[in-house]
């Protein structure tokens, strides 16, 4: 079995893969003052309430974009998996032309969605992550990653507004909004948000296909892509678990 390891400023998603069925997957917080011995636990005690072993996994593929976990995930995957972890970075294959000016600075997650995204809709595509930050990424016909944008994430946005609006709550959770008129805080706030990153998503993807002459298909990921897609006008597909599936074809693509 393989693990695939999402390392994310905010989150740390986690999938196994039984051949290439999703066996299951799980989203914890990210704290980088774990040790690898707490994360052992931790983890431990996820495959414990899983249909999977952890003593079954025989490969581990990590993205991350918290450079100083990555010596600690490493240290767990030696220690009690008895695996050394690949991680996505400079000298791994993935098959796809980074055309950045400078390859290094693109995130390990934003390539391994682009991979992803291409594996599945060979075509012009954007794929939106709504992660930490919001990431655009834009992907040829001729399966080359050519760049995109980043905006700030959703729950950035709701922190700086209950920081800096002090008669505003910090809202954790969000539901969909009933009525896009609301009437009370929590509402309106649930209104501000969802519709204006459904708003700043089509207009982005919208600057992109004007840019480019082309139609771009367009996948979202993220834990609140599907309540922003169901307002948004360019969202054709939605898969919360993209990072974790291009891992996978990363992993195979680097096994020879």
């Amino acid at each position: 079995m393989l693990l695939t390891i999402d390392i994310g400023n905010t989150n740390t998603v986690l999938g196994v893969f039984s051949d290439d069925t999703l066996a299951a997957h799980w989203r914890i917080r990210t704290e980088r003052g774990r040790t690898s011995d707490e994360l052992a636990v931790l983890i431990s005690t996820l495959f414990q309430g899983s249909p999977v072993a952890m003593h079954g996994v025989s490969g581990v593929i990590i993205s991350s974009v918290v450079p100083p976990l990555n010596p600690t995930f490493a240290d767990l995957c030696r220690r009690y998996l008895a695996v050394e972890p690949h991680f996505v970075g400079p000298g791994i294959k993935t098959g796809m032309p980074i055309l950045y000016d400078n390859p290094r600075e693109v995130g390990a997650d934003r390539i391994v969605n682009a991979v992803a995204a291409y594996h599945r809709h060979p075509t012009d595509l954007v794929v939106v992550d709504f992660g930490t930050a919001t990431t655009f990424d834009c992907i040829s016909a001729k399966g080359e990653y050519l760049g995109g944008a980043i905006a700030p994430g959703i729950m950035i946005s709701v922190e700086a507004l209950a920081e800096n609006a002090s008669k505003l709550p910090r809202v954790e959770i969000f539901s969909r909004p009933k009525n896009v008129v609301a009437k009370d805080t929590i509402s309106s706030m649930n209104v501000g948000i969802i519709y204006g990153y459904a708003g700043m998503v089509d207009g982005v993807v919208r600057a992109i296909n004007a840019e480019r002459g082309v139609q771009c298909t367009v996948l979202a990921t993220g834990g609140l892509a599907e309540m922003v897609a169901a307002h948004s006008d360019t969202i054709d597909e939605v898969d919360e678990l993209l990072t974790l599936r291009g891992l996978k074809l990363l992993y195979q693509r680097n096994q020879a």
